[in-house]
């Protein structure tokens, strides 16, 4: 098929490593967007980094509403490519985009419309929650550049050619970087200006997609972007991509909970270090996803095409490569801990309680890991359900362990130790499903 890599032939250890790499720069760039803003406004105090913290919860929301679409299309359209079906591909190509304008659009308008009584969930100082409204009205406008750059990331992983979203988000993040100092600092606008400068840098990437689509690559033979929903792909990519999307936002809205938890225990400093934290921690996570969704678009093309031996052998290559890189994570969060969240937020309460934070956090980056790896390969096969369960269970089990925890005398610290536990559980309890159902695989 025109464009595409066939993932079902070759070394198996060189064609992951080669699609991972760039999957993991896309999502290092994709966090970076949120760390160059929390960085520049960080040197305007935690007030204003907190307003940005209150609104990333949100929009982490938001990006994991639109993990519908792209693992529906890495999915749906990957196994199209593995079992030799054009047509298919291009058509769950175009619906996957069709679906997430429509989502992005409606989403967008909900919270633009009822900004203050989203943020408003907080209960933060009325001079953080206006800051946090201005910049959620702005970047909810966006939405529709993130759902479609999320859908279009699928349609290129799913056909081996996960270099192109790097390159393009690459550019994007330039943008970004050079327009926060630009927008916050030498125009003033302050904590708009962050949004002003991620909303033009997420257009930029929407229109250079869409450029490569249709003069460059003329990737699946040039599909066109939306056409009118069929009940047969539709379906298929709800199939697919919910039970992703469902346990993403449920993770997200029980970390906005959280959040208030922070709050309430410790401050407007508890919320900062909960969401500075939280981005610091995506360094670990996306790297890790990153290879959970080269696996997932691996495993897609060859388990449709019956090569389950190349399944597994790409499954334990993968564990292999996010242990080490887990490891690396826990020595840094336990001993540099205090250090690496200086470099975000350079009020010495913060970064003191941030410390805490990364250190309590980094006993459980191993077991991280083991779950969002085992991610990928349920994914790949089309069994979305099983993370999901174990995701919604042990995330809504934080809740409860947090303010248990904390009213018992540890205070934020024990907001910590809920998300450290449960991070540890959700790997264990996703190795051993694995093993149980192995055989059905």
């Amino acid at each position: 098929m025109q464009g595409t890599k066939d993932l079902t032939n070759g070394p198996i250890k060189r064609r992951l490593f080669n699609l991972a790499m760039p999957i993991v720069g896309t999502s290092f760039i994709q966090m970076a967007y949120s760390l160059t803003d929390m960085a520049w406004v960080g040197r305007l105090g935690s007030e204003s980094v907190a307003a940005i913290g209150a609104v990333g919860m949100l929009t982490w929301m938001t990006n994991s509403i639109s993990l519908l679409t792209k693992v529906g299309s890495e999915v749906s359209v990957g196994q199209s490519i593995g079992a030799r079906n054009a047509e298919d591909a291009r058509c769950f190509s175009s619906h996957s985009l069709t679906i997430a304008l429509i989502i992005a659009l409606c989403w967008g308008a909900l919270f633009f419309v009822f900004a203050h009584s989203v943020i408003g969930i907080y209960k933060l100082p009325a001079p953080i929650a206006d800051k946090a409204v201005a910049y959620l009205r702005i970047v909810s406008t966006a939405f529709p550049f993130v759902f479609l750059s999320a859908s279009f990331t699928g349609i290129y992983n799913a056909s081996g050619q996960s270099k192109t979203p790097f390159y393009i988000n690459g550019t994007g993040l330039i943008m970004n970087m050079l327009l926060d100092p630009l927008f916050i600092v030498g125009f003033g606008w302050g904590v708009a200006g962050a949004a002003c400068a991620t909303w033009v840098s997420q257009g930029v990437v929407c229109l250079l997609f869409v450029y490569q689509l249709k003069y460059r690559s003329r990737l699946l033979g040039d599909f066109p972007f939306f056409s009118k929903p069929k009940k047969r792909y539709t379906l298929r990519v709800f199939q697919l991509g919910l039970p992703v999307a469902v346990l993403n936002v449920f993770f997200a809205f029980i970390n906005v909970l959280m959040g208030r938890i922070a709050s309430t225990y410790g401050g407007h400093i508890g919320l900062t270090t909960l969401t500075v934290g939280g981005q610091i921690e995506a360094i670990a996570w996306n790297t890790s996803q990153g290879f959970s969704t080269a696996l997932s678009a691996f495993v897609a093309q060859n388990y449709a095409a019956l090569k389950k031996g190349r399944v597994m052998e790409a499954y334990r290559a993968t564990l292999v490569m996010t242990s080490v890189f887990g490891l690396f994570c826990t020595l840094l969060f336990v001993y540099y801990g205090s250090d690496v969240f200086s470099l975000i937020v350079p009020e010495k309460e913060a970064y003191m309680t941030g410390g805490i934070f990364l250190r309590i956090d980094g006993y459980s980056m191993l077991f991280m890991m083991l779950e969002i790896t085992m991610q990928g390969l349920f994914y790949g096969t089309g069994r979305t359900i099983p993370p999901a369960i174990i995701s919604i269970t042990f995330n809504t089990l934080r809740i409860p362990l947090a303010i248990f925890l904390s009213s018992m005398g540890m205070g934020v610290t024990g907001v910590w130790w809920a998300l450290s536990i449960t991070s540890m559980l959700k790997g264990i309890v996703a190795f051993v499903w694995f093993r149980i159902r192995q055989k059905g695989f």
